[in-house]
């Protein structure tokens, strides 16, 4: 066998190499911490520090592209002086085409610039702020599947005055990773964000529904009540409610507060809260009306309630009631279904006013039909609205049904096709059974 021959390798070359080696390392490693965690702070701050070593750089930084602003925002910003990187991420914004990262975000391409100073593109504002001095860097788009996540910078290598095209090749490689791991870190926060609103708004349905009678049929004397309601969303601001007013006789409300979502079913809390405390021994609806006008007075501009209390005997079904802006009624009689629009007052909790008071005597098996809007604004999947002549139609004719309230509310759902109903439904019904 012959002799061995021994391959020298000149020392630069075999430095060279080991460097290709390690930053090959670096990139297995940054892959082992993406599938690390999904914390998107966690992740961006261990992948930038990482990158900063083995780039031997004074300083690196990523920038967000923030959609909505349509403006770059210092997410990480890493060098000797963690104030400095504060500084960044409180004051400083870059739009698309401003400094060198605004270049890069706005055209998609990565960029090496050797004396930053003298090049037109830089913005020295946060030098400026940070007393950081840039002297050279390399600054790479972020891009996912849906378009500019952001832009990569590494500043000022140690040893040399700029940095390689060996240098960006494996910064971009590095940054396609981090694209993927900031979309997934992404997913992951947005979706955990999104099951704690779910479950927040679940919670807050709970409570809402709690404010609402305990069960949805009152009996008193000869008056039986009924309601049902069917919020838009999670929660809504419709609102109605039963109970004895003063011995012998029963009021009941129904309302729709202006809007809908949270802030409406959080001024629906407090209108029932206060409707309770002020119905009690109190026999005049419009008096009732008026001080909780008082009450809601202060109330967030735009904020308002429409609403129909009525007070009804328990035992000859005579009834007092005041409107506040709210749509008209139906009187269910043998003789067929009465549209009632009495005089009203405006909207509770707009400008102080007194409320008329309207009577009425229910006959045995009589009964009203209270709804709010919602009720004939529903619409179908073709965009058709119901109408309010629809809901007297159906109303007249099943007027002699026993479970009429249930009957309406089936038939807006069936109505509706399952097209996603737009405004908070209620029904009420107040009903002398002899």
């Amino acid at each position: 066998m012959g002799e061995k021959k021994l391959i020298t390798i000149p020392e630069e070359q075999l430095a060279g190499i080991e460097k290709m080696i390690a930053d090959l390392r670096m990139l297995m490693d940054v892959s082992s911490l993406i599938s690390s965690t999904l914390d998107f702070n966690e992740l961006i701050g261990l992948v930038m520090e990482k990158a900063k070593d083995v780039m031997r750089a004074d300083a690196c930084s990523i920038l967000l592209y923030n959609r909505n602003t349509g403006r770059l925002e210092f997410e990480v910003a890493l060098s000797t002086d963690e104030a400095k990187g504060e500084t960044l991420r409180k004051q400083v914004t870059l739009g698309l085409g401003e400094g060198i990262a605004g270049w890069v975000a706005q055209h998609l391409e990565p960029v090496i610039v050797g004396h930053a100073c003298q090049d037109s593109r830089f913005s020295k504002q946060a030098d400026s702020l940070t007393g950081f001095t840039t002297k050279s860097m390399l600054a790479v788009p972020l891009v996912g599947r849906t378009g500019l996540i952001g832009v990569a910078e590494i500043l000022n290598p140690h040893g040399r005055e700029i940095f390689s095209e060996y240098d960006l090749e494996i910064f971009q490689a590095l940054c396609r990773q981090i694209a993927v791991a900031m979309e997934n870190a992404v997913f992951h926060r947005d979706s955990l964000e999104r099951e704690r609103l779910r479950q927040e708004l679940e919670l807050a349905a709970t409570i809402q529904k709690s404010f609402l009678p305990a069960e949805p049929m009152f009996k008193k004397g000869n008056l039986r009540l009924s309601g049902v309601t069917f919020p838009a969303r999670h929660v809504g601001g419709d609102l109605y409610d039963f109970d004895e007013s003063v011995e012998g006789r029963v009021g009941v409300l129904i309302g729709d507060i202006s809007g809908k979502g949270v802030s409406s079913a959080l001024f629906m809390a407090k209108v029932i809260s206060d409707f309770r405390y002020l119905m009690h021994g109190r026999d005049d609806p419009g008096l009732v009306l008026g001080l909780l006008n008082r009450q809601l007075s202060d109330t967030p501009r735009g904020m308002f309630l429409t609403a129909i209390y009525a007070i009804a005997d328990a035992q000859d079904g005579s009834v007092k009631l005041a409107v506040a802006g709210h749509p008209p009624f139906l009187w269910l009689t043998a003789e067929g279904v009465s549209i009632m629009q009495p005089e009203a007052g405006p909207p509770v909790g707009i400008v102080e006013t007194e409320f008329p008071v309207t009577e009425l005597v229910l006959g045995p098996g009589e009964r009203l039909i209270m709804v709010t809007d919602g009720v004939f604004d529903v619409k179908n999947r073709q965009g058709l609205r119901l109408g309010f002549s629809a809901v007297v139609e159906f109303t007249t004719r099943h007027a002699q049904e026993d479970r009429l309230v249930d009957l309406l509310a089936e038939f807006l759902l069936g109505f509706a096709e399952g097209a996603e109903q737009a405004d908070d439904i209620t029904i009420v019904e107040l009903r002398r059974m002899r």
